[in-house]
């Protein structure tokens, strides 16, 4: 699958095979296309947790509004930003900022390196972010900012609409 049908073949999964299996290779492939996102001056900062510990999934569960999805995935992935190794180079837009920016292209790419391995995955950004970071003994400095859960799905759900282009593009020039 080239690039643009894999842009397009990707899409947020919420059920999995509870007898699919996701490989530590996988898992390494992912991780791999996640540290080769760009980064604000070269950072990197970001960190990710590999959670197949079903205690562990059934707490962050707890800090999701409940969401099944953390508990049918094989593998799910807590993608945190290290605030302050942008903040060292860049200050408080650093902190802000760029460690969002960063981390977020990081998990871009792990979505789309999923898809293009069979592999279902979802977003999430709707947890208690407070919460997560006790369960996964955070230091200062560590914001949870998303949690991707990884699996064969269960089914392939019809995508959704898009808006059109003349909607959200702006031509100056």
């Amino acid at each position: 699958m080239d690039f643009f049908e894999l842009t397009q073949a990707r899409k947020s999964i919420r059920s999995f095979d509870e007898k699919g299996i996701v490989s530590p290779e996988a898992v390494t492939k992912i991780l791999n296309a996640a540290r080769h996102a760009p980064s604000g001056g070269n950072s990197q900062p970001w960190h990710f947790y590999v959670i197949r510990d079903a205690e562990v999934k059934k707490q962050i569960h707890d800090t999701c509004c409940g969401q099944p999805t953390m508990l049918s995935a094989p593998v799910l992935i807590a993608v945190v930003a290290d605030m302050e190794r942008s903040g060292a180079k860049y200050g408080d837009r650093g902190r802000t900022l760029y460690s969002i920016q960063d981390t977020a292209a990081a998990i871009q790419n792990m979505l789309l390196c999923a898809c293009s391995l069979g592999l279902g995955t979802c977003w999430c950004g709707a947890f208690d972010e407070a919460a997560a970071s006790r369960i996964l003994n955070l230091a200062e400095g560590m914001r949870p900012v998303a949690l991707i859960p990884i699996g064969i799905p269960a089914a392939d759900p019809a995508p959704r609409g898009r808006r059109a282009l003349a909607e959200i593009v702006t031509y100056i020039g």
